[in-house]
């Protein structure tokens, strides 16, 4: 028999009584032959594992050599070295319970290479069991999926199990938004309260959270009627300072230091947007300012200054968890049932997608990255439904014989 060729693949006896195969699957860092070795107690076995080696070199899906990665070490790895510096604080911060909280725990010990879909979907089952919300186990979900898929791409894994396994369900909840009657008695309550505007551009124009908080004087055009949206309010984030005061928490320490910036970049290029002000909305906007600058005169020097459109009474930022607060008392004045703060972004949405505004427009006053959403936030109300219960009984039926004639037929 003549000599095989350098890197052919070969099977053998050994002396130690095993079978063994080699093959030559790439080429290494240094240039050296990617030589990979298998071992089973009888011939048959070897072949099988070298042609299945053979079929993921010529399929490009081989797995790299080197560190045996496990669940417990890559995505430690990834959500430090990878996530960490690219993406937004709050969502590493995401990340990261899911890693140590969830993930770790359940299935760190497994080896990255031998991740099954089913370990995956076990592990979801087991959540809820264990008292985690269904949209924790999906978070878990997704940030699996996230790092195996930076796992493929850099060829630590053939396949990404997350991408096969089913994820969890999230149970669909029904959100009534408030009716044009409820938010005109949301809005009569807001009259003589501070910052009584943010609840206007809430509701007129369905701004999240933080992007209301994090707006500034100059995003905002009274003469032209337009407002820009380029940033969103961040919660404070705070850590003791360089003195020991013996308490728990960095925000309750005399010498702490705030180390999250007041407001980030929007997440997305759809979020950064440019919208009209209705001129109700201006003349509110332009007393807000007159109420504004007779505080800023009172506070005088301990005005902290930073332009902000919505501000506290020395200047500063609005905390979110202070303008919260003040949306359920604001429920409470108006009698209305109660609701979440993003409610109010329900109710904008859809507000504009009754009144038949283009799809297109309400994905950029709503800052929406993709039409999906649409169908998401177009929610409708016992009012809205009647009136289209009304056009259909109108087209079908004669509404001079009140039905007796039976359905219209096309003359």
């Amino acid at each position: 028999m003549g000599r095989k060729p350098n890197g052919a693949s070969s099977i053998y006896l050994g002396a130690d009584g095993s079978w063994h195969g080699r093959v030559t699957v790439g080429v290494k860092d240094d240039g050296s032959p990617d030589r990979r070795h298998v071992r089973g107690k009888t011939e048959a076995a070897v072949i099988k594992k070298v042609r299945l080696l053979e079929r993921e070199r010529d399929s490009g899906t081989v797995r790299k050599a080197g560190q045996r990665w496990t669940v417990k070490t890559w995505p430690t790895h990834w959500v430090e070295n990878i996530a960490a510096p690219a993406v937004r604080e709050n969502t590493i911060a995401g990340y990261r319970v899911a890693v140590y909280r969830h993930l770790i725990p359940g299935l760190g010990a497994h080896r990255l290479d031998r991740l099954e879909p089913e370990h995956l979907e076990r592990f979801y089952k087991r959540m809820p069991e264990k008292g985690a919300a269904p949209a924790t186990a999906h978070q878990a979900h997704r940030t699996v999926r996230t790092a195996l898929n930076e796992a493929v791409r850099r060829g630590h894994l053939a396949r990404n199990p997350a991408a096969l396994a089913r994820a969890p369900r999230l149970p669909e909840t029904e959100i009534e938004p408030y009716s044009v009657e409820e938010v005109q008695r949301l809005l009569a309550a807001t009259r003589g309260r501070r910052n009584s505007a943010r609840w206007a551009i809430a509701l007129a124009l369905g701004l999240r959270q933080g992007e209301a908080l994090g707006l500034r004087w100059p995003d905002v055009d009274l003469d032209a009627g337009t407002l820009t949206v380029w940033r969103g309010r961040q919660r404070a984030r705070w850590e003791h300072g360089s003195s020991p005061c013996g308490r728990k928490h960095g925000g309750h320490c005399p010498d702490r230091r705030q180390v999250r910036a007041d407001t980030a970049e929007t997440k997305s290029r759809a979020g950064r947007r440019s919208i009209g002000l209705p001129d109700e909305l201006v003349a509110l906007l332009r007393k807000h300012r007159e109420e504004q600058e007779q505080e800023r005169a009172t506070a005088a020097q301990l005005w902290e200054g930073g332009e902000w459109l919505f501000a506290t009474p020395i200047g500063g930022p609005v905390n979110p968890r202070t303008d919260y607060d003040e949306w359920k008392r604001l429920l409470k004045l108006a009698g209305l049932r109660d609701g979440r703060l993003h409610d109010a972004r329900h109710t904008a949405a859809t507000v504009l997608l009754i009144l038949g505004v283009a799809e297109r427009a309400v994905m950029g006053i709503m800052g929406w990255s993709n039409s999906a959403m649409a169908a998401r936030y177009q929610h409708l109300t016992a009012q809205v439904r009647r009136d289209i219960a009304k056009r259909v009984g109108g087209l079908l039926w004669d509404s001079s014989s009140n039905g007796a004639d039976g359905p219209k037929t096309a003359s």
